[in-house]
């Protein structure tokens, strides 16, 4: 009954302006009161995933979106020049079977960085894709001398040149939050929720709950292209030493075709670890603090073996290698700190505040059980949102034992994610920091 009366009011509006002579302001339409929220689509920026999104999806979910009505559009971020025509069909397929689902009238789209690229294209290649669209969130990328495809915009901008603007939109700048902080901070969602709704959110916390299923896909990094032929093992783990709690696994799913798995079911303020197991290659372990409410956001960012960064990562029977992951900037040189075993990892040297570090991988350069953190490694450094570091974390001999792992985030918040000290030779460690 709501959507028919919003295109009534819409249609009356409209002849109104008409016989005035005055053309209809492309003004944010909200959510009527008690009506269900319209679907949500997130489109990731380069080398990005869901994984950016992770928190907002868990908000909204907490403010009464259904969660299967936030989804997120995934692309080969590095091929998009050649692959834009199809990105674009993937989308027309997508909103059509979300509107068809969810019996909504039209979708909003969130972009960020490079997505707000492929967004803007694609709202400005047709009237017809444009006008299934309500609103669209520009998240921290390319400005725009008009609105993308008429529809009503918000763009939120972060440090760097605070000219920036898509004409006509309610822009919003938070000059002091970095580049994929804006997706993920919690000012944003303010912003983001007022202007698809029309009014504030319930909360900005994420709100826990009882029954918790998780979901997500493993998916080769950056290509977003799903896994073949592996299977991921979730097991419960101790909060004190990351240790499997069991030998066995709760539950054993194969990966689908195109890297999906779950629903999994999880306990709200457990620890879990994801092992991805694939014949004649290393384990992958990830590791995520509690999953205080479902999510189907979750990524098991991996490659293959010779293939992408991870082939520079040295590995030895001594050392265990690391790799972590957080959707808010690591600043080293103003107050965020990751400690291992004891030591503080991040300097200005290997994680200025400029260098925009999400990706951080740490092992012993060259297997020499020397660690040196003067510098940051070159070849991880060169890559964009990413930084590496030389450290020795002396891998389990005979019995596991515990790497501790110390995040305290600047302006406040502590994370502690111990986990075991796996052979680098024989596992790849994955470790995801909250951004909250």
């Amino acid at each position: 009954m709501w959507i028919t009366r919003r295109r009534v009011l819409s249609l009356i509006t409209g002849v109104a302006l008409a016989a005035t002579g005055l053309a209809a302001p492309a003004a944010a339409e909200p959510v009527p009161a008690g009506a269900e929220p319209r679907p949500a689509i997130f489109i990731h920026g380069s080398a990005g995933s869901a994984m950016q999104f992770r928190t907002q999806a868990k908000r909204l979910a907490s403010n009464g979106y259904p969660i299967d009505v936030i989804e997120a559009h995934e692309y080969d971020s590095p091929n998009i020049a050649t692959i834009i025509t199809s990105v674009y069909a993937d989308l027309d397929s997508r909103i059509t079977r979300l509107l068809a689902a969810s019996g909504a009238d039209r979708v909003d789209l969130l972009a960020h960085s490079l997505g707000t690229f492929v967004t803007q294209g694609y709202l400005n290649s047709s009237p017809a894709r444009a006008a299934r669209v309500a609103h669209y969130v520009n998240l921290d990328g390319r400005p725009a001398a008009a609105l993308p495809g008429g529809v009503p915009t918000l763009a939120i901008w972060g440090e760097g040149d605070p000219a920036r603007t898509v004409a006509g939109a309610t822009n919003v700048h938070f000059p002091d939050q970095s580049h994929t902080q804006t997706v993920s901070s919690e000012e944003s969602f303010r912003e983001i929720y007022r202007f698809l709704n029309g009014r504030e959110p319930r909360t900005t916390s994420i709100v826990p709950q009882r029954d918790v299923r998780v979901s997500g896909r493993a998916v080769l990094f950056p290509s977003n292209a799903g896994v073949g032929e592996a299977v991921v093992e979730l097991y419960p783990v101790s909060p004190l030493t990351g240790r499997r709690l069991t030998s066995r696994p709760a539950r054993v799913q194969p990966v689908r075709a195109d890297g999906s798995f779950g629903p999994l079911p999880v306990l709200p303020y457990a620890r879990y670890e994801f092992a991805l197991v694939r014949t004649g290659q290393a384990t992958h372990h990830f590791y995520f603090e509690p999953f205080l409410r479902s999510d189907s956001f979750v990524r098991l960012l991996t490659s293959r073996p010779g293939e992408g960064i991870g082939a520079l990562v040295d590995t030895s029977d001594r050392h265990t290698a690391l790799t972590f992951q957080r959707q808010k900037e690591w600043w080293g040189d103003q107050g965020d700190e990751l400690w291992i075993n004891g030591r503080n990892i991040l300097n200005g040297a290997n994680a200025p505040r400029n260098k925009r570090v999400i990706g951080v991988f740490v092992f012993d350069d060259g297997s020499d059980g020397v660690t040196d953190l003067t510098a940051p490694l070159p070849e991880f450094f060169a890559v964009t949102f990413m930084t590496g570091m030389d450290v020795f974390i002396p891998a389990a001999q005979q019995r596991l034992g515990t790497v501790k792992i110390v995040s305290r985030q600047r302006g406040g918040g502590f994370s502690a994610m111990p986990v075991p000290n796996w052979k680098s030779s024989e596992h790849r460690v994955s470790i995801e920091i909250n951004d909250h």
